[in-house]
């Protein structure tokens, strides 16, 4: 009988600790459920919400949706949006269904992505109204080149477009955080350098390039017109004085 005692005492010991943990299994399952009936809602609240303002117009005409769709997605960015707001409800739920459970490291992972998917939320938005304004500024160039009927136009409208997508890229990782300082400085390197390269290239080896391109950008014609304009202010001024 003492020898059955001792090999059934480790079960029983199993059997009461499972016992006392059985009902925060429970909880931390029932916080599941919850969370994914919560995280379902606020994905449709999400979606719909932005699909009531007009949300889609802008990410189409940023080029967010073609983005996305030549990636080998079939949704746009709005269902990314809603996608991305049930995570952050579904990790929520997860964070406090390990904390009932007493599994911390798994609490504190959980709540790092907690943290990390507004920023991404936000990074999200950044980058689409920053696609939207960087297409506005192309055009707005494209259509100032054309008025002004300066060649290389268009060069010039794809120089603006990626210029002002590039600072609007490394505005959205600076706010996830990613790469931290040194995507910063990887890019003020490369932005250094490629000012430097066209500095050494108007200062040295391309001053006739570089007045080609200025002849074609602002022709002659525009310097005859301002030196016209210079004398008729000297004419007037003459005149002035005799009287």
């Amino acid at each position: 009988m003492q020898n059955a005692d001792i090999l059934l005492d480790p079960a029983r010991a199993f059997l009461v600790q499972a016992a006392a943990y059985l009902p925060r299994i429970g909880l931390a399952l029932l916080m599941l459920i919850v969370g994914w009936i919560a995280a379902k809602l606020v994905r449709f609240a999400v979606e719909k919400g932005l699909r009531a303002i007009n949300f889609g117009v802008l990410t189409e005409r940023s080029g967010m949706d073609t983005f996305l769709q030549q990636g080998g997605s079939k949704s746009d960015t709005t269902r990314l949006f809603g996608l991305l707001a049930f995570w952050l409800v579904m990790f929520a739920a997860l964070v406090i269904a390990f904390n009932s459970l007493g599994l911390g490291y798994a609490t504190d992972l959980l709540g790092r992505l907690v943290l990390f998917v507004p920023k991404l939320i936000l990074a999200l938005l950044i980058l689409t109204v920053g696609a939207y304004f960087a297409r506005f500024v192309a055009q707005a160039v494209l259509s100032h080149c054309r008025a002004l009927d300066i060649p290389d136009g268009d060069f010039l409208s794809m120089l603006a477009h990626y210029g002002v997508m590039a600072f609007v890229i490394l505005i959205a990782l600076d706010l996830t955080s990613v790469g931290g300082d040194l995507v910063r400085e990887t890019f003020l390197i490369i932005l250094t350098g490629v000012v430097l390269a066209l500095a050494l290239a108007f200062g040295l080896g391309g001053k006739d390039w570089a007045a080609g391109l200025l002849e074609r950008w602002w022709p002659s014609y525009r310097k005859e017109d301002s030196s016209r304009a210079q004398g008729k202010v000297k004419e007037m001024n003459v005149f002035g004085r005799r009287e």
